[in-house]
């Protein structure tokens, strides 16, 4: 079990670190574009889901005209940023479930599963020690992440010179 204000601070900072890190995808998107960032925030706002960012990202990295350094580095931080996606999906579409202290004791998924013959919803989890250990690294991992992100941008020549 888990104190209610130590994972509600835990997914405050989640929050906090994912929504810094995503909004650096604005000077990705200007970069592989070749816009000035105004147009690159267009984009990014136009496009309303972290995954149509990233996948928007990923395809234009894949273009031939993205040099081979360039299209490396920013395919393999998407793949971060994907993968750590999950614990920030997790924990901003579920409900948590209480124990009798009043400490948040297991997470439950609102998604759907279905299959041929039924459809399930809400995988509960327990948030224990070794969950809020997962948290924790998430949230280190996002702000390695941005770290990474912002060297890139400081290092593109077009972007530093274009913005």
């Amino acid at each position: 079990m888990a104190a209610m204000s130590d994972v509600l601070l835990l997914v405050g900072r989640l929050n906090y670190v994912w929504t810094n890190t995503e909004s650096l995808l604005i000077y990705i998107i200007a970069h592989l574009l070749r816009v000035e960032k105004e147009a690159a925030v267009i984009v990014f706002l136009t496009l309303n889901t972290t995954r149509a960012r990233i996948d928007l990202v990923e395809r234009l990295a894949k273009l031939r005209s993205t040099p081979t350094a360039d299209r490396k580095t920013i395919l393999g931080t998407m793949a971060r940023l994907k993968k750590q996606s999950r614990m920030r999906n997790k924990y901003n579409h579920c409900i948590y479930a209480f124990d009798e202290n009043g400490d948040i004791s297991s997470t439950q998924l609102m998604r759907l599963v279905e299959d041929d013959k039924r459809v399930r919803y809400g995988k509960v989890e327990p948030v224990d020690a070794a969950e809020i250990s997962m948290l924790e690294q998430s949230i280190a991992e996002i702000a390695d992440i941005s770290k990474d992100m912002w060297t890139f941008i400081k290092e593109s020549k077009y972007v530093s010179g274009a913005l």
